[in-house]
C-alpha cells in the first residue's frame, strides 16, 4: 500500500506486509505539543467534542490526508491493521500527550464504546508481577491466548486500540497477531456448523457487565468472507458439541504457525480491524519490577 504523507514515514511491517507501520516525525509532534495542551486528560474524559478537536489537529498537519489513509487500512480485508507511533520519543512527551495522541488516532476513524471496565471511553491499566485479577488481561506470567474484544458486550466492536505507555524491567510479553484468511484451519472450523450456533458469553466481576449475550464464533461479511468474534475465558458451552469445539478453535488458534509475534517499543499505538485481526500477548520473564502500563480504545466505524 504506497502513500506519501508529508511528516509521516509509511512501510509495511517487517513481519507482516497486511500491517503498516506508521512514523510520525519529530517536526509533527512537535506542532502537536500546543493544540494538545489545550485540553488536560479530564477534558477528554468528560467533554468528548474535544476528543474530535485533537483528532482534527492530528489531521490538519497532514492536510487531512491520514484520516483517509487509516480508514483506508483498518477497513481493507487485505491489511486491516496498523501500527502509529513516534518516530522518536522527543522529551516534550508524556504519558498524557501518549493518551492524547491515541485518542485522536482513534476518532479519525470512529467512535469509541464506553468502557465498563474503567467507566470511560478508554481503559488505563497496568500488568505486574503481583496479581489478583479476575482475566488474564493482566496476568503476565500466563500467555494472553489468541482473541477478539467486545465478544461480551452488546456494542459494535469493529475496531481496537493498544497503546503501549511505559515498561520497565520487561523481558518477554511481545504481541501476537493473527489474520484470518492466513489462519491454516479457518476453513475447517469456519464451516463447522457448530461455530455458527448462538454461544453464550459472560464475564468475570472487572468488566462491570451485569447481562451476558448470544452470538455465534463466526459470521460472514458482505463478500461471505470469514469473520471472528472469539475470547477463551468467556464462552459458556452449552453442551459438549459447543466445548469441544471451542477446544479445538483453541488449540488450532495457538498453534498457527502464521501468527505474526513483534514487540513494540513505547509509544507504539497497534489499531486492527476486530473482525479480521486476532491478537494476543506472550507471557513475560519474570521478574519483582516488572511494570508495563497500557491504554485501550475500542469501538465502531463512523457510519458514513
Amino acid at each position: 500500500m504506497s502513500q506519501i504523507i508529508e511528516g509521516f514515514e509509511i512501510k509495511k511491517n517487517e513481519k507482516s506486509n497486511r500491517i503498516i507501520n506508521i512514523d510520525i516525525s519529530d517536526e509533527i509532534l512537535k506542532k502537536l505539543i500546543f493544540p494538545f495542551n489545550k485540553f488536560d486528560i479530564t477534558a477528554l474524559e468528560y467533554k468528548p467534542f474535544t476528543r474530535f478537536t485533537i483528532a482534527k489537529s492530528l489531521d490538519d498537519l497532514s492536510n487531512n490526508n491520514l484520516s483517509k489513509f487509516l480508514n483506508k487500512i483498518i477497513r481493507d480485508r487485505n491489511t486491516g491493521c496498523f501500527i502509529i507511533k513516534p518516530k522518536n520519543l522527543i522529551s516534550k512527551i508524556d504519558n498524557d500527550f501518549l493518551v492524547k495522541l491515541s485518542t485522536a488516532v482513534s476518532h479519525l476513524i470512529g467512535i469509541p464504546n464506553h468502557d465498563s471496565m474503567a467507566g470511560k471511553y478508554y481503559a488505563r491499566f497496568h500488568v505486574k508481577h503481583d496479581d489478583k485479577s479476575d482475566s488474564y488481561l493482566r496476568k503476565a506470567y500466563t500467555n494472553m491466548d489468541l482473541h477478539t474484544d467486545g465478544t461480551y458486550v452488546k456494542e459494535k466492536t469493529d475496531w481496537l486500540l493498544m497503546s503501549k505507555l511505559e515498561e520497565q524491567n520487561v523481558e518477554g510479553g511481545e504481541s501476537a497477531m493473527l489474520h484470518l484468511d492466513d489462519w491454516e484451519h479457518c476453513d475447517e472450523l469456519f464451516n463447522d456448523p457448530i461455530g455458527k450456533e448462538n454461544f453464550i458469553w459472560g464475564s468475570p466481576k472487572s468488566k462491570n457487565i451485569d447481562y451476558k449475550v448470544e452470538h455465534p464464533v463466526f459470521s460472514s461479511d458482505d463478500e461471505g468472507k470469514p469473520q471472528i468474534s472469539y475470547i477463551d475465558q468467556f464462552p459458556e458451552p452449552k453442551n459438549m458439541e459447543q466445548g469441544g469445539f471451542l477446544q479445538k478453535l483453541s488449540d488450532s488458534l495457538e498453534e498457527s504457525d502464521n501468527k505474526v509475534i513483534t514487540k513494540l517499543p513505547v509509544g507504539s499505538s497497534v489499531v486492527a480491524n476486530n473482525y479480521f485481526w486476532l491478537h494476543g500477548r506472550r507471557p513475560f520473564k519474570e521478574n519483582k519490577d516488572l511494570s508495563r502500563e497500557l491504554l485501550r480504545i475500542r469501538g465502531s466505524f463512523f457510519s458514513n
